[in-house]
């Protein structure tokens, strides 16, 4: 190939290096950076702060498959699936009501009524919480007022549930929002004229069509979920230990054993990938014909 050639293709690849450039250099020292030392620490066994790094294996990761660290993880998986069923339930009629019933007008602000309580910390939606669902808060007030017993919720997986699926539904609602907008009705009126029911028509027609934004809302949620502290926290207390809690107990609690904090949080960063290569696959904006 002749010089001039090799010059010009690689004047033409320059604009699009240049504009890649920062993105790519803060990917690199923020996220690429840190994860290959958080890898390099996970092979040291029983590493403490200002030891010396010496790779000596996986044996971090096979403590991992200890029943102790295996409960906690799979207690976690449960939360992230549940908090992401719940909001699903939630979600889709709320996305619909607003993606297709409510008069175009109010719709953004009707979103935008969804996105507010995204506009405080996270750790005020959680102390809030904590005053409704305590024994002498709203929630049992309001069934003491009714005649009907007490629950004890706080401190429990239920409470973690709520707290988790109220702060992640909007992210539910919006992304289904965004696939329902673009339902096409003809296709629903067609089944119809067809013979089918409401039901049916919901099943073969309406879902097939928002399956992406499903896909993408749930993974979303799932992700979030798996990685959260705050709720599991303040609202499950100590017998509700997930992953992330786990994680800053080995790197910032009395354990200090940054080698196996490293592991599972590599571990978590696998799940989040398999995750995230699932929304790149399946939240595509239109399904694959």
């Amino acid at each position: 190939m002749p010089k001039k050639s090799l010059y010009r293709q690689s004047l033409q690849l320059f604009p699009p290096l240049a504009l890649l450039a920062p993105s790519g250099i803060w990917l690199l020292l923020l996220l690429l950076l840190p994860t290959l030392i958080i890898f390099e620490l996970s092979l040291v066994t029983n590493i403490r702060p200002g030891e010396i790094v010496n790779p000596d294996g996986l044996n971090n990761y096979l403590r991992i498959l200890e029943p102790l660290y295996l409960k906690v993880i799979f207690h976690s998986l449960f939360l992230a699936i549940n908090t992401t069923i719940i909001c699903l339930f939630l979600g889709f009629p709320v996305a619909y009501w607003i993606a297709q019933i409510a008069p175009k007008p109010w719709r953004n602000l009707l979103l935008l009524g969804f996105v507010l309580p995204l506009w405080t910390s996270s750790l005020l939606r959680s102390y809030a919480w904590i005053t409704i669902l305590r024994p002498t808060g709203l929630f049992n007030s309001i069934l003491a007022s009714l005649g009907l017993p007490a629950l004890e919720l706080l401190n429990r997986t239920p409470a973690v549930l709520i707290g988790m699926s109220y702060s992640l539904l909007p992210y539910m609602v919006l992304v289904l929002y965004a696939s329902l907008e673009k339902l096409d009705q003809r296709l629903l009126e067609a089944a119809a004229d067809l013979g089918a029911n409401p039901v049916e028509a919901f099943w073969k027609v309406t879902v097939p069509q928002v399956f992406p934004g499903i896909a993408a809302g749930s993974l979303l949620v799932f992700i979030t979920a798996l990685g959260d502290f705050i709720n599991p926290e303040l609202l499950g207390g100590a017998s509700s230990m997930t992953a992330a809690r786990l994680v800053y107990n080995q790197f910032l609690g009395a354990t200090q054993n940054w080698g196996f904090g490293s592991a599972l949080s590599m571990t978590l960063i696998l799940v989040v990938s398999i995750a995230i290569a699932l929304i790149i696959k399946f939240g595509e904006a239109t399904p694959k014909q």
